[in-house]
Protein backbone atom coordinates (compact mmCIF):
# COMPACT_ATOMS: atom_id res chain seq x y z
CA UNK A 1 0.00 0.00 0.00
CA UNK A 2 1.29 3.84 -0.62
CA UNK A 3 2.68 5.29 2.47
CA UNK A 4 0.49 8.07 2.44
CA UNK A 5 -2.82 6.17 1.55
CA UNK A 6 -2.02 3.70 4.52
CA UNK A 7 -0.92 7.12 7.40
CA UNK A 8 -4.65 8.12 5.84
CA UNK A 9 -6.33 4.93 6.63
CA UNK A 10 -4.58 4.72 10.06
CA UNK A 11 -5.97 8.32 10.47
CA UNK A 12 -9.53 6.95 9.94
CA UNK A 13 -9.62 3.76 11.78
CA UNK A 14 -8.65 5.73 14.81
CA UNK A 15 -10.47 8.73 14.76
CA UNK A 16 -11.43 9.71 18.59
CA UNK A 17 -15.16 9.15 19.05
CA UNK A 18 -15.96 12.54 20.68
CA UNK A 19 -18.30 10.81 23.26
CA UNK A 20 -16.83 8.25 24.65
CA UNK A 21 -13.71 10.74 24.73
CA UNK A 22 -15.34 13.33 26.95
CA UNK A 23 -16.54 10.57 29.65
CA UNK A 24 -12.84 9.08 30.16
CA UNK A 25 -11.74 12.92 30.56
CA UNK A 26 -14.63 14.02 33.02
CA UNK A 27 -15.43 10.80 34.58
CA UNK A 28 -12.29 8.38 35.15
CA UNK A 29 -10.17 7.78 38.13
CA UNK A 30 -6.46 7.43 37.55
CA UNK A 31 -4.43 5.46 39.54
CA UNK A 32 -0.35 6.84 38.80
CA UNK A 33 0.68 6.91 35.58
CA UNK A 34 -0.43 3.58 34.56
CA UNK A 35 -4.20 2.40 36.22
CA UNK A 36 -7.17 4.06 34.22
CA UNK A 37 -10.43 3.27 35.42
CA UNK A 38 -14.07 3.52 33.71
CA UNK A 39 -15.09 0.06 34.49
CA UNK A 40 -18.59 1.92 35.69
CA UNK A 41 -20.00 2.04 32.43
CA UNK A 42 -16.96 0.16 30.32
CA UNK A 43 -16.44 -3.44 31.84
CA UNK A 44 -18.02 -3.76 34.82
CA UNK A 45 -21.16 -1.91 35.49
CA UNK A 46 -22.14 -1.81 31.60
CA UNK A 47 -24.52 0.62 29.97
CA UNK A 48 -26.37 -1.20 26.59
CA UNK A 49 -26.92 2.10 25.08
CA UNK A 50 -23.80 3.31 25.48
CA UNK A 51 -22.57 -0.02 24.23
CA UNK A 52 -24.39 0.06 21.25
CA UNK A 53 -23.14 3.56 20.19
CA UNK A 54 -19.12 2.45 20.40
CA UNK A 55 -20.00 -1.19 19.01
CA UNK A 56 -22.20 0.64 16.11
CA UNK A 57 -18.47 3.10 15.50
CA UNK A 58 -16.67 -0.26 15.56
CA UNK A 59 -18.60 -1.99 13.33
CA UNK A 60 -18.73 0.91 10.85
CA UNK A 61 -15.24 0.68 10.28
CA UNK A 62 -14.31 -2.92 10.61
CA UNK A 63 -16.84 -3.32 7.10
CA UNK A 64 -14.16 -2.33 4.56
CA UNK A 65 -12.47 -5.66 5.90
CA UNK A 66 -15.25 -7.87 5.53
CA UNK A 67 -15.02 -10.22 8.65
CA UNK A 68 -16.88 -13.32 8.85
CA UNK A 69 -16.25 -13.67 12.70
CA UNK A 70 -16.00 -11.77 15.69
CA UNK A 71 -12.99 -12.95 18.49
CA UNK A 72 -12.63 -11.74 21.81
CA UNK A 73 -11.42 -13.02 25.06
CA UNK A 74 -13.60 -13.28 28.73
CA UNK A 75 -14.09 -11.47 30.38
CA UNK A 76 -14.01 -7.99 29.34
CA UNK A 77 -14.22 -8.53 26.11
CA UNK A 78 -17.73 -10.49 25.17
CA UNK A 79 -19.58 -7.05 25.95
CA UNK A 80 -18.23 -4.71 23.20
CA UNK A 81 -17.56 -8.21 21.36
CA UNK A 82 -21.29 -9.31 21.35
CA UNK A 83 -22.48 -6.12 20.44
CA UNK A 84 -20.18 -5.50 17.21
CA UNK A 85 -21.22 -9.24 15.95
CA UNK A 86 -24.51 -8.01 16.34
CA UNK A 87 -24.44 -4.62 14.19
CA UNK A 88 -22.30 -6.97 11.57
CA UNK A 89 -24.94 -9.56 11.64
CA UNK A 90 -21.44 -12.44 12.32
CA UNK A 91 -20.97 -15.13 14.62
CA UNK A 92 -18.90 -14.39 18.07
CA UNK A 93 -16.43 -17.02 19.85
CA UNK A 94 -14.49 -16.32 22.79
CA UNK A 95 -11.41 -17.38 24.28
CA UNK A 96 -11.80 -18.42 27.61
CA UNK A 97 -9.57 -17.74 30.32
CA UNK A 98 -10.65 -19.25 34.05
CA UNK A 99 -11.25 -22.33 34.35
CA UNK A 100 -10.83 -23.32 30.87
CA UNK A 101 -12.39 -26.48 30.19
CA UNK A 102 -12.86 -26.64 26.70
CA UNK A 103 -13.10 -29.49 24.01
CA UNK A 104 -10.77 -31.02 21.90
CA UNK A 105 -8.97 -30.00 19.48
CA UNK A 106 -7.91 -26.74 21.52
CA UNK A 107 -6.11 -23.92 20.77
CA UNK A 108 -4.28 -21.90 23.81
CA UNK A 109 -1.80 -19.10 25.01
CA UNK A 110 -0.33 -18.54 27.80
CA UNK A 111 -0.74 -14.68 28.69
CA UNK A 112 0.61 -12.83 31.21
CA UNK A 113 -2.33 -10.75 33.43
CA UNK A 114 -1.13 -7.74 34.63
CA UNK A 115 -4.33 -6.75 36.48
CA UNK A 116 -4.10 -10.71 38.34
CA UNK A 117 -0.21 -11.36 38.43
CA UNK A 118 1.58 -14.24 36.82
CA UNK A 119 0.24 -16.11 33.66
CA UNK A 120 -3.67 -17.28 32.67
CA UNK A 121 -4.02 -19.82 29.50
CA UNK A 122 -6.52 -18.51 27.03
CA UNK A 123 -8.18 -21.69 25.20
CA UNK A 124 -10.53 -21.60 22.35
CA UNK A 125 -12.17 -24.79 20.61
CA UNK A 126 -10.84 -25.03 17.24
CA UNK A 127 -13.95 -26.37 15.98
CA UNK A 128 -15.63 -22.78 16.21
CA UNK A 129 -12.58 -21.53 14.13
CA UNK A 130 -12.93 -22.91 10.60
CA UNK A 131 -9.87 -22.47 8.08
CA UNK A 132 -10.13 -19.65 5.71
CA UNK A 133 -12.59 -17.25 7.57
CA UNK A 134 -12.06 -13.60 7.90
CA UNK A 135 -11.44 -12.54 12.09
CA UNK A 136 -11.95 -9.22 13.37
CA UNK A 137 -10.60 -9.33 16.94
CA UNK A 138 -12.54 -6.88 19.14
CA UNK A 139 -11.89 -5.88 22.91
CA UNK A 140 -12.29 -3.10 25.97
CA UNK A 141 -8.77 -2.12 26.26
CA UNK A 142 -5.24 -1.99 24.26
CA UNK A 143 -2.23 -1.40 26.50
CA UNK A 144 -0.02 -4.15 26.41
CA UNK A 145 -1.35 -6.37 23.18
CA UNK A 146 -0.41 -9.40 24.65
CA UNK A 147 -3.85 -10.88 24.78
CA UNK A 148 -4.82 -9.03 21.43
CA UNK A 149 -1.38 -10.78 20.32
CA UNK A 150 -2.41 -14.46 21.68
CA UNK A 151 -5.85 -14.22 19.81
CA UNK A 152 -4.37 -13.33 16.63
CA UNK A 153 -2.04 -16.40 17.20
CA UNK A 154 -4.79 -18.47 18.10
CA UNK A 155 -6.89 -17.86 14.54
CA UNK A 156 -3.92 -18.41 12.57
CA UNK A 157 -2.77 -21.38 14.05
CA UNK A 158 -6.48 -22.20 13.11
CA UNK A 159 -5.96 -21.31 9.56
CA UNK A 160 -7.89 -18.10 9.57
CA UNK A 161 -7.47 -14.65 8.73
CA UNK A 162 -6.96 -11.77 11.34
CA UNK A 163 -8.19 -8.94 9.44
CA UNK A 164 -8.27 -6.34 11.93
CA UNK A 165 -8.24 -5.59 15.52
CA UNK A 166 -10.62 -3.26 17.37
CA UNK A 167 -10.48 -1.71 20.70
CA UNK A 168 -12.58 0.83 22.36
CA UNK A 169 -9.61 2.44 24.44
CA UNK A 170 -5.55 2.60 23.44
CA UNK A 171 -3.05 3.24 26.06
CA UNK A 172 -0.80 4.52 23.45
CA UNK A 173 2.42 4.81 25.90
CA UNK A 174 1.93 0.79 25.87
CA UNK A 175 3.39 -1.30 23.34
CA UNK A 176 -0.13 -2.84 22.36
CA UNK A 177 -0.33 -0.50 18.95
CA UNK A 178 3.33 -1.68 17.67
CA UNK A 179 3.05 -5.10 18.62
CA UNK A 180 0.06 -5.38 16.49
CA UNK A 181 1.22 -3.56 13.90
CA UNK A 182 4.58 -6.12 14.06
CA UNK A 183 2.19 -8.79 13.23
CA UNK A 184 0.82 -6.92 10.26
CA UNK A 185 -2.72 -6.76 11.72
CA UNK A 186 -4.46 -3.55 11.45
CA UNK A 187 -6.19 -1.46 14.45
CA UNK A 188 -9.22 0.36 15.40
CA UNK A 189 -9.23 2.49 18.16
CA UNK A 190 -12.19 4.75 19.52
CA UNK A 191 -9.86 6.90 22.21
CA UNK A 192 -6.26 6.94 22.78
CA UNK A 193 -4.84 7.61 25.92
CA UNK A 194 -1.68 9.56 25.39
CA UNK A 195 -0.50 9.54 29.12
CA UNK A 196 -1.71 9.09 32.57
CA UNK A 197 -0.83 12.23 34.87
CA UNK A 198 -1.39 14.10 37.76
CA UNK A 199 -4.62 12.34 38.41
CA UNK A 200 -5.86 12.73 34.69
CA UNK A 201 -6.29 11.39 31.24
CA UNK A 202 -4.63 12.86 28.47
CA UNK A 203 -6.39 12.12 25.60
CA UNK A 204 -6.11 12.69 21.96
CA UNK A 205 -8.50 14.72 20.06
CA UNK A 206 -10.54 14.60 17.31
Amino acid sequence: MNPELEKNLSVELNRPLPLLVQRIEQEAIVQGNEILKIDHFLNHRIEPAFMQIMAHEIAERLRAFKPEMILTAEASGIAPGLMVALELNVPMVFGKKYHPEVETPMLSRLITSPTKGGEVRMVVSQRYLKAGQRIAIVDDFLSNGRTALALVEIAREAGCEPVAAAFLVEKCFKRGHELMQQAGVPVITLAQVEKLQDGKAHLKQA
